[in-house]
Order: structure tokens, then sequence, then C-alpha cells
């Protein structure tokens, strides 16, 4: 049984039809697939006049929310930057329509549903996605070549974030929470011996890309999902970010997304045109670990100060140890044993 507000926006969709382009056509099955407090998202059908249907999602914010959390992309620029993506031939789900105040549904857009799997675990594991996994890593290399090549006068105004300033932000973040933790600190000490270069160009990047953020079916890499982190930046960032453990699911020995090798994802990104560096992505792998552990360590510290008395956080907040123990193998692998 829908709910009120499910029928008040089945009724907002139902008006917005005709710029669909769809005359004649009705909205069925919408349901609420996700929803918290910074973005919602709905599935729903459009039967189209000549028997047809068109799967589409709506993502929208919530009623009195801001569509755009600090150093987020907001919906409209997500909108934008999936056009972008698709122009560049970044596998994405085609924008269909991004709301405007006089439509009345909210602030959002409406794309194009993919069916595909999502969830980490399952793509690293089912039999049926066997085959896509000996050509996802790939895949997504050639996929992130195309997006950082993207130009950008098809851009919105995305916030620039060269290495420094990310390291600097992530340490601030660490240090608020007045912790010491002393694999943090040498892995921070390490960042800043090996930093970039602080006058490399920067180029569009994904700022999410990994396992758990792809659409994945039998043929592979369907869709990249889930713009809102998208900023200028160093490509290597989303290479390096991909190769962080807590993506592989438990599949340790492949480390892209624990569904393939290093040497597959940077062919895929050399045959997009890209060029790789790899002390770089081992870089930005290091930092993307460390990251992964401060963003946990400010899950508990937010559910012991009582912010967010969330179990979902407290659970996550207790993998901050899981990245030192990446951290530590990262900078100070063990000795291979004698043949």
């Amino acid at each position: 049984m829908s709910t009120p507000e499910q029928q008040l926006l089945q009724q907002g969709l139902q008006a917005l039809v005709p710029q669909l382009h769809a005359p004649g056509g009705v909205i069925q099955a919408l349901q609420r697939l996700s929803g918290g407090a910074s973005q919602e998202t709905w599935s729903f059908d459009l039967r189209l006049a000549d028997g047809g249907v068109l799967p589409l999602i709506l993502r929208r914010a919530p009623a009195g929310a801001d569509a755009r959390g600090a150093g987020h992309a907001s919906l409209a620029e997500q909108a934008q930057l999936q056009a972008a993506a698709a122009a560049a031939g970044v596998p994405v789900p085609a924008v269909v329509l991004s709301l405007l105040p006089a439509h009345g549904v909210g602030q959002g857009y409406v794309m194009q549903r993919i069916e595909g799997e999502t969830l980490g675990r399952r793509i690293v594991g089912e039999p049926r996605l066997a085959a896509a996994r000996q050509q996802l890593a790939r895949q997504c290399g050639l996929a992130l070549a195309q997006l950082h090549r993207m130009p950008a006068a098809g851009l919105p105004a995305l916030r620039r974030a060269p290495p420094a300033d990310e390291l600097a932000h992530y340490e601030q973040q660490y240090r608020s929470h007045g912790l010491h933790k002393p694999v943090f600190e040498l892995a921070l000490h390490w960042l800043k011996a090996h930093a970039p270069a602080g006058d490399m160009p920067l180029a569009p990047v994904h700022g999410d890309f990994r396992n758990g953020n792809l659409m994945v079916g039998e043929d592979g890499l369907r869709a990249v999902l889930d713009w809102e982190l998208a900023h200028w930046g160093d490509p290597m960032e989303d290479l390096g970010w991909l190769c962080v453990n807590s993506w592989r699911f438990g599949k340790l020995e492949l480390p892209v997304g624990g569904f393939g090798t290093r040497e597959q994802l940077f062919a895929g990104y050399a045959e997009g045109g890209g060029q790789v560096d790899a002390a770089r992505v081992h870089y930005w792998e290091v930092f993307g670990t460390l990251k992964w552990g401060v963003i946990c360590q400010s899950m508990a510290h937010a559910y012991l100060t009582g912010a967010e008395r969330n179990v979902e956080r407290a659970a996550i907040g207790r993998r901050a140890s899981e990245a030192e123990i990446d951290l530590l193998m990262l900078l100070a692998p063990p000795a291979r044993k004698a043949a």
C-alpha cells in the first residue's frame, strides 16, 4: 500500500510525463530504494502509449534538505556530470530530465534505470559474473581514462583538490578526534614525504570510483554511479582508490576491486589514451587507505560522542583498525620467504 508521500510523488511525476517526451504515458511501480538525510532514490516505470516500458530512477533531495553537502556536487551538478561523462564515452545512466522548481517534485533528476549488480561482495563472488570479472578491471581502466579526459567546457564548477589540500583536509579531520594512532602518524609522514608535485595539471576525478559504485552485468561494466564526490584532482587518485583493500571484499589477491589485477587496470587506462604513473597510483592507494581509516574513525567518534546514535556507524567505526593493518602491509610489507 502506497504512503501519502508516495502518492504525492506519483502525482507529481505523472504531471511531468510531457517533459519526459512520452505523451499518454503512465507512471507505474513507484518504489523507494533508499533514503537518508541527504538523498532519496526512487525506482519507477513509465508505461508508454504504445505499450512499451521505460525503466527510470529519480534521485532527489528530501523536502527541506540541502541538495549539496560540504564539498559534494549538488544533484543538478551530478546530472550535468553524468551527461558530460556519457558524451565522453563513460558508461553512465542517461539523464532524462533535470528537475526545476516549477516542476514541484523537488531538487534532483530523472535518469535511465540500468539492470545489474552493485553489491561488491556479489560482484567478486557470484558465479554468473565470472566472465565479467575477467574483463572488469580493464573496462574500469578504460572508463577512467575517458572520464579524466572530459573537457572542462561541459562540466560544472567543481572544487579543486590538489594532493596537498586533500592530505591537509584528512589530517585535520583525523586530529580533530583527539586520538593518536601510531600507524596513522606513520602514514601521514610517508604521504608528506612522497607527495606528488604541487604543480601537476589537474583533471576531472570521480572521487569515489570503487567496487560498490559500479553497475555490473554478465557483460561487465554497465555504469559508473554516485558522482557526488567529483572534483578536479590528480587522475591517479581514482586508480589508487579502486585498489584500496577495503573494496576487495575478501579477494585480497586481486587488488583492483577484488576482481582484477593492476596490469589489467593499467592496460585499459592506456587503451583509453591515459598515461599511468604507477608510483602515484601507489601513493593514492596509501592515501585512500588512510582516508578510509579516518572516515571510519569519524563514524566511531560520532557514535561515541552522541552526535549520531546509529549502530551502523559504530560498526563501521570499528573498521579503522583494519585500515591500520592495510597501511602496515602497504608501507612495511612482510619480507618474501626464501624459496
